[in-house]
């Protein structure tokens, strides 16, 4: 059965290890990752964010994970990744989503406090974590580029005071990462973690991890970091696999046999990111 990321999460920041939180697309995207998840005996997350969603509706991803949280042997969580609003939130919660994330780190501090509070509020009510975002991620999950001159880097006195304000039980913090495709090496503000980590006492989420360096996460995590989120190499890696078959076997017309070797793909990237966070071994 699917749980919460509540205990996933605390565990991972009490023994300083990441837990993988992966976006996943479909069916495949769903089994590669819990291949990836058993054969490691890593806790799990598995999200989708509101333009997945649309594909199919958040009824058929959680009758997708579920089904595969009752087959596993390792504890599975479903997520609300960037929750784009109060609604969206609650329609997650009540589909059987096991943890939300509210975004508001589009608006105004006092504004992101007043979107992300009344959605604590009812995860609290429910027993269902609430992640929220403090700073800025860029790319494309951003409403845009970042203004010149702006910070994008979490400042660790406003997150104390917007945990402490709003009750969210995660956040995720801006230090200098991006989602989407990166040009040019990203650079993880190692500082800026540790000092969050100082201040505040629920685990702490880096967004736009494809293509961070390895090391870099691992610090990281060292740092404080305790859900690490993961999307856009998945994606290439199962269409890497995929057309290479159809390349192969350009007269092939069933869908399985490309689709098994993207999720090949994605199989071998989580494990070894799910080694690189350190979480083999402690489902």
């Amino acid at each position: 059965m699917l749980v919460t990321t509540m205990e996933m999460l605390k565990e991972a920041r009490k023994n300083h290890y990441g837990v993988g939180a992966f976006n996943v697309e479909n069916l495949e995207f769903v089994m590669a990752i819990l291949a990836a998840a058993e054969e490691t005996k890593s806790p799990v997350i598995m999200q989708t964010t509101p333009g997945t969603i649309k594909s199919a509706g958040l009824d058929y991803f959680y009758g997708i994970v579920s089904a595969a949280a009752a087959r596993a042997s390792v504890p599975v969580a479903l997520h609300l990744d960037h929750g784009d609003g109060f609604d969206r939130c609650m329609q997650a919660m009540k589909t059987g989503y096991t943890s939300v994330m509210i975004d508001g780190s589009h608006v105004p501090f006092e504004e992101n406090i007043a979107v992300t509070a009344p959605v604590a509020r009812v995860g609290r009510a429910l027993g269902i974590p609430v992640e929220a975002e403090l700073g800025k991620v860029g790319g494309k999950e951003d409403d845009g580029p970042l203004v010149e001159g702006e910070n994008p880097y979490t400042d660790p006195d406003e997150a104390l005071e917007f945990v402490e304000r709003t009750g969210c039980t995660s956040l995720a913090i801006g230090v200098g990462t991006a989602h989407g495709i990166y040009h040019g090496t990203p650079h993880v503000q190692q500082d800026v973690v540790r000092a969050i980590a100082a201040k505040i006492d629920i685990p702490l989420v880096l967004h736009g991890t494809s293509g961070v360096p390895d090391e870099q996460v691992a610090e990281a995590i060292k740092n404080g970091i305790s859900k690490v989120n993961y999307a856009t190499e998945l994606r290439q890696a199962y269409t890497k696999g995929f057309m290479a078959y159809m390349a192969e076997n350009p007269d092939n017309f069933d869908p399985k046999k490309p689709a098994k070797q993207g999720m090949a793909e994605i199989t071998k990237i989580v494990k070894t990111r799910m080694e690189n966070l350190g979480s083999v071994g402690r489902a």
